[in-house]
């Protein structure tokens, strides 16, 4: 058994923008249930949503400042999770990374420096909570000060740190390094600086005793000029501690013989009933009730990373396929506002719904028939798994997880009854449409396309799995 201290910006259900609180909210479950002495810990935002008030355990005093840990447990499991309470940074409106207006935090690099000098406490033991870790599991650039700090210390704790998006490093002005009071030995081109910038991601990245990604194929790009943001030397230069781990999905959460968010429950011996969601999506929408159209579900960040640039392109010709489009997603404004634009000339073909909805997401999952996923990158992405179990087709294009999670259909795969899903390889919108065709095509062979579902049905996505890597990983440091 290992003492576990899991460092995140974010966890679902107690604050979400993105992929990574699903993972911080998903895998600390699953180690724990594997025996480990796992304890979550972030900042404690103003937004989060909490079932109880969290109980005070102690107070620190890091760089002339105290901060409060507070306590409290990650519902449905036994894990405890660690709050950081300090009210000048944590507790406005907003999340994690923008105001309630979406506009930066001009502070974010003392909020989550303050952060990471926090987790560097209580992972020394400093912070009279009577618990000290065998690892520190880091997350993403907010965390990656951690490492950086816990490399000073005399006997530290051995460090992992998981790079869920290598686009977002945490960069900020040289003039920072001093504002933040950062220990100076951490200032040069094989520590923390990174072409005269301060660099937070790098903090992990160079220090961590061993580094992960969220899938096997993200773990080769981001060696690459192409994916690796200017950080690919460093990561090829580390690449015998770089592993690829898949991600899992809750299972509870995305199970269509159960899902609460959705009106029809079915499973891949049962697929008949998949289409009281589509029935019911189509109402939802607006969009003219029937069986025989397929729809195609698209659920997404509206910015360039997902592709959403290839499908507007498409958009003119695929409205005049036997098709139907729904989107739910928020972003880029002026995407936003030219996918409103085409659902208002063709009302009966395409519907939009801009923001973030948890039971539309699920409604989407369940009432589509095939889902979009045409990212230009994409580390691990959720929704093609989600899709998957829900025997809704992913079309996507073959670069990170999604490369990794789905079967192309392609003549031996069909043969053999292990396709799973559609895939392109080039990020143009000509290869989009030609997998549209394609899913058009075996959409349109009843008897193939209910192989193809039923095989994506019983794929396994579950946390345990990744758990396990994980918890094999560990045992080497």
């Amino acid at each position: 058994m290992k003492k576990i201290l899991f460092a995140t910006s974010e966890a679902h259900p107690l604050i979400k923008t993105g992929g990574l609180a699903d993972v911080a909210g998903s895998l600390p479950k699953a180690l724990a249930e594997l025996g480990h002495d796992i304890r979550l810990i972030l900042p404690n935002y103003q937004a989060l949503t909490l079932e109880d008030k969290p109980r005070y355990i102690c107070t620190v005093r890091v760089d002339n400042r105290e901060v409060n840990i507070l306590e409290t447990q990650l519902p449905d499991s036994n894990v405890l999770v660690w709050l950081v309470d300090y009210r000048p940074f944590f507790d406005h409106p907003g999340n994690p990374y923008v105001d309630e207006h979406g506009i930066p935090w001009p502070n974010i690099a003392e909020r989550f420096a303050l952060f990471c000098r926090i987790i560097t406490e209580v992972a020394m033991n400093r912070a009279y909570l009577d618990w000290q870790p065998d690892i520190v599991h880091c997350n993403d650039w907010q965390t990656g000060l951690a490492p950086a700090f816990l490399s000073l210390e005399s006997q530290p704790p051995a460090s992992v740190f998981t790079i869920h998006n290598l686009a977002y490093q945490g960069l900020f002005p040289a003039s920072s390094f001093s504002q933040l009071n950062l220990p100076g030995q951490l200032w040069h081109p094989e520590a923390l600086e990174y072409h005269g910038m301060l660099s937070f991601i790098k903090g992990g990245l160079a220090f961590a005793d061993i580094l992960t990604t969220v899938s096997p194929t993200y773990a080769q790009e981001i060696q690459t000029p192409e994916f690796g943001y200017g950080l690919e030397g460093l990561l090829s230069h580390r690449h015998d501690v770089l592993h690829g781990i898949l991600n899992g999905i809750d299972m509870d959460d995305w199970n269509p013989e159960t899902d609460p968010l959705i009106p029809g429950h079915y499973s891949a011996h049962r697929l008949k009933d998949k289409v009281i969601n589509k029935i019911q999506l189509q109402q939802q929408m607006q969009l003219p009730e029937d069986e025989s159209v397929p729809i195609f579900g698209m659920v997404c960040r509206l910015v360039e990373q997902k592709g959403i640039d290839l499908m507007l392109k498409n958009l003119t010709e695929l409205v005049q396929l036997p098709l139907q489009f729904v989107l739910l997603g928020s972003g880029d404004k002026s995407v936003e506002y030219n996918l409103q634009e085409f659902s208002r000339l063709y009302p009966e073909k395409i519907a939009v719904t801009i923001g973030y909805n948890e039971a539309l997401s699920h409604l989407i999952e369940a009432g589509s028939d095939i889902f979009l996923m045409p990212s230009r990158f994409e580390p691990c992405g959720l929704n093609q798994m989600y899709s998957q179990r829900y025997g809704t087709i992913p079309i996507v294009r073959k670069t990170g997880g999604l490369a990794d999670t789905i079967e192309d259909a392609l003549p031996e795969s069909l043969k053999n009854e292990t396709a799973t899903g559609i895939a392109f390889n080039h990020p143009e919108s000509d290869a989009l449409l030609e997998a549209i065709k394609r899913s058009l095509v075996l959409f349109d062979n009843k008897p193939l396309w209910r192989k193809i579902q039923r095989s994506a049905m019983k794929k396994d996505f579950s946390w345990t799995n990744s758990a396990r890597q994980y918890q094999a990983l560990y045992d080497t440091v």
